[in-house]
């Protein structure tokens, strides 16, 4: 009842039928094109490692992205941004790029950007290319800005690993000898000293 009647003249195209003066394919032409979507922003960001409140590490933390920490950590964190949350409580040194300070540190930190807001509490120096310190803020420690903390920091490490690329270990080497020797010409002078006194009562 919903067909309509066609006009005179009219050429009538049955379902399925493909019109006329059109090739005819394979079914496998007939599969739309599949295009690789591009990854969204939020997935090509990287999801922050998250240390909750009930965790406690006993070792040191590396990781090259962002860590949120709400636990306890006794070592050493070093990664590209640090966020401590107002439960943290972190007992060791802290190395990243961006820093944000809100619970208590026991420790130097060492970063470009270091943020203590006012809940955070501090005990160290800190190595900065800038510092941003909220009023209510706990900070008792040295401060001292540097242009790039972290490279000074990577130089100070490879001087500790080659010893004797450094001048002072050098001097303390020589310095070291004249002490061993002055430990092993005691004792000859106290035996002669002890051997002549026998002569010397005899000789009375």
């Amino acid at each position: 009842m919903f067909t309509k009647k066609p006009e005179p003249g009219e050429s009538v195209t049955k379902i399925g039928e493909r019109p006329s003066g059109e090739a005819k394919s394979s079914p496998f032409t007939e599969r739309p094109a599949t295009y690789a979507k591009a990854p969204s922003p939020a997935a090509s960001k990287m999801v922050p490692s998250i240390i909750g409140e009930d965790l406690t590490i006993n070792g040191n933390v590396n990781s090259k992205g962002e860590i949120q920490v709400d636990g306890d950590i006794q070592g050493d964190i070093n990664c590209g941004s640090l966020l401590l949350g107002d439960k943290s409580h972190v007992s060791g040194n802290v190395v990243a790029e961006d820093v944000v300070v809100r619970g208590r540190v026991v420790g130097s930190i060492r970063g470009l950007r270091v943020t203590l807001q006012a809940q955070s509490h501090v005990e160290g120096d800190i190595f900065h290319q800038s510092l941003a310190i909220e009023q209510g803020a706990y900070f008792e420690g040295k401060s001292r800005r540097s242009d790039d903390p972290l490279a000074e920091l990577r130089a100070e490490k490879a001087a500790a690993a080659d010893p004797t690329s450094s001048p002072s270990s050098s001097y303390g080497r020589s310095d070291s000898k004249p002490s061993e020797f002055g430990s092993e010409t005691s004792p000859s002078t106290s035996s002669i000293s002890s051997s002549s006194s026998p002569l010397s009562s005899a000789a009375e």
